[in-house]
């Protein structure tokens, strides 16, 4: 059996687990484990919220035979009050999280798909009440940060903390170059983009600029190199301060 049919049996045996336990009200898929499905892979892990009954919550966090009797559980860790990252022996990796109906009004998550819920559970679940969190896609705002943290990212270089360094240069700056590269160039209305992390899948919505982004990522030990290349990319598609620009630049040199 291959990953992808073994990914999707073992969604729709964790919908059959939950519709079995009395207290169960429905499974939403998150991702590529729901709205996203055309999207999974033999690389993609299984997302998604166990809807149960009010006063129930504790019972199937505390307790996950409703997930190890399907599959034996090699290894899983609480890593929010709410839920667990989880890998089944067979290799098949899972992020979940329990609510009750009641609380899925109070938290964000990009709309999901039920694989399964109780007839009582409202279909307009899936979405979400509470929207992802916002992003600035101000360009003045995207161009003063990323040109910034690569100057404080320079600056922390030189004076030998490099692990600091590389996260200013080729994670926070980059973050903001992703952002004016969604803004500069329209992208393929259909690769869904993650709300929540808007690194994932850039270089199938933008591949023109795919070289640019390995170029700006080129590991703790050319920081530098990674700064040029942004610093090139940004003079030649924005007017930028010449005086912080020769200040970046002296760094680089």
């Amino acid at each position: 059996m291959n990953k992808v049919t073994l990914l999707k049996n073992r969604l729709n045996e964790i919908a059959d687990s939950l519709k079995c336990h009395p207290n169960g009200l429905g499974l939403l898929g998150l991702g590529s484990a729901g709205k996203e499905f055309n999207r999974m892979d033999e690389y993609s892990d299984l997302d998604f919220f166990a809807i149960v009954g009010e006063g129930h919550k504790q019972q199937f966090i505390d307790n996950l035979s409703w997930l190890a009797h399907i599959h034996e559980i090699a290894w899983c860790f609480k890593n929010t009050t709410d839920g667990y990252k989880l890998l089944f022996a067979d290799g098949i990796f899972c992020e979940f999280a329990v609510f009750e109906p009641k609380e899925l009004r109070h938290i964000p998550y990009s709309q999901g798909h039920f694989i399964w819920r109780d007839e009582g559970l409202a279909e307009h679940n899936c979405k979400p009440v509470i929207a992802a969190p916002q992003h600035s896609f101000d360009e003045g705002f995207l161009l003063g940060e990323l040109l910034t943290n690569l100057y404080v990212g320079l600056c922390r270089y030189r004076r030998g903390e490099q692990c600091s360094a590389m996260r200013f240069i080729q994670v926070y700056a980059v973050d903001r170059l992703i952002r004016l590269l969604d803004l500069l160039q329209q992208h393929d209305e259909g690769i869904d983009k993650d709300k929540f992390c808007l690194d994932r899948r850039v270089e199938q919505r933008q591949p023109e600029f795919k070289q640019l982004l390995m170029q700006c990522s080129q590991g703790a030990e050319k920081c530098t190199e990674s700064a040029h290349a942004m610093l090139q990319f940004v003079k030649q598609h924005y007017s930028i301060d010449k005086i912080l620009e020769q200040e970046i630049r002296q760094l680089i040199y």
